[in-house]
Order: structure tokens, then sequence, then C-alpha cells
């Protein structure tokens, strides 16, 4: 089974930001942790993160036929893309939105999510673990409508 996991702007620089709401942990260390936990369920891992939103499109319709599911991070790009939406909805994976931080507890504009509607779950304000959070939902997801 291939999983895509998807990172949108400003996660490269993870550990270095805003370490307050987003926590220590690099990117790189959290799609290691990740793809550690992916192998342990046989489950292959493909990384991506851009700053840019049409490279996030590309990389989504570049799944289909691939993916049997998505995690997505997309940042700031959940409270304004509505490309990203209608990419997902066009290829029709089942994915997960995930947040390391509860967006619901931020500013108001970050209370809405053009992805939410249509993902099957959405994690967010568990740090680092809401990337292993949501890769076992949407495992569970998966294996159940398999």
């Amino acid at each position: 089974m291939h999983v895509l996991l998807l990172n949108g702007p400003n996660l490269n620089l993870l550990g270095q930001r805003e370490p307050g709401i987003y926590g220590q942990s690099s990117l790189a260390d959290i799609e290691a942790e990740l793809a550690r936990e992916a192998k342990q369920e046989s489950v292959q891992l493909d990384c991506f993160q851009s700053n840019f939103e049409g490279a996030l499109v590309d990389r989504i319709h570049q799944a289909m036929g691939v993916s049997a599911g998505i995690l997505i991070n997309a940042g700031a790009y959940t409270h304004t893309s509505i490309a990203i939406r209608d990419a997902l909805a066009g290829v029709a994976i089942p994915y997960v939105e995930l947040h390391l931080s509860n967006t619901h507890a931020r500013e108001e504009f970050r209370h809405h999510s053009f992805l939410a509607e249509r993902a099957v779950g959405v994690i967010c304000g568990f740090g680092p673990a809401s990337y292993s959070l949501a890769l076992k939902g949407l495992l569970s997801h998966l294996r159940r409508n398999a």
C-alpha cells in the first residue's frame, strides 16, 4: 500500500519557526518517524513538501492511480486554497487533514478549512503525534473499506 504525505508552506521551517506553537521537531524528523511507523504497517510512505500551491496540486494529481490515501498538512493553504480542495476532490483519493497546532484555539481565520468537508478525518493539536494519529486513522479507514 502506498500513502502520500503532503506538507504545505513554511513547514520546511519546523523546529525553527515558532517552536512554542509548532514544537522542536524538524520536518525531516517527523517524516523519518512516520516512515518508520508506515514501514511497520507494510506501507510505503512518499513525502513531499512545497511552499507553492501549484506544486502541491501537481503532486496530488500524480498520486492518482498510485496512492491509496493522502495525509495532508496544507499549512496556511488549508484556509485559502480552493485549488487544493478541488485537486483532492478530483483524484478521489481518501485523505486526512492534519495540523500540529489546534487550529480552533488560534486566530479566527484558522478556524475554517476548505479541506475538512471532504476529508476522512481531521487531526489537530497533538504536535508531531498528529502525523502518527492521522496515519493510523487513514490506514484504519482504508482497511475497513478495502
